[in-house]
């Protein structure tokens, strides 16, 4: 029997949120790369708090829609914190597009998945265009 590794996942829950045209919405932090909005969940909170927490801090918007379960959920080695991250990708809708600009959120635009692989990603974002359709 194989050994099982010790192993220990940061949980990452992220907004998937779409435009029209099916296109999905990064935001760039002060480092230059893009990443899906959303972050690590704290203690105990819930996937819905944490998403609204996070969405409110980065970006100054509410959140009237989350989907009861991941529209997709993987891992991936983050190799800028050295640690894997389990990341949960839920879709959302926001309340409106008023955008409060932030170091996680220096600029934001929707993509698709083949214009955003030109740009600096996030590793886990890179993994997100592998598995989106």
């Amino acid at each position: 029997m194989p050994e099982i590794p010790d192993c220990h996942y940061r949980v990452s829950v992220k907004a998937l949120i779409l435009d029209d045209q099916r296109r999905f919405l990064l935001v760039k932090d002060i480092t230059g790369k893009w990443e899906l909005p959303g972050g690590g969940l704290e203690q105990g909170e819930s996937v819905q708090q944490g998403l609204r927490r996070e969405i409110k801090e980065e970006m100054g918007l509410e959140l009237n829609y989350i989907a009861d379960a991941p529209e997709y959920f993987f891992t991936v080695f983050d190799s800028d914190t050295n640690e894997w991250i389990c990341n949960a990708v839920y879709k959302t809708q926001v309340k409106d597009f008023n955008v409060t600009l932030t170091d996680e959120c220096q600029e934001y635009r929707f993509f698709d998945k083949f214009i955003a692989a030109k740009e600096p990603l996030f590793d886990n974002v890179t993994k997100f265009l592998a598995l989106y359709s």
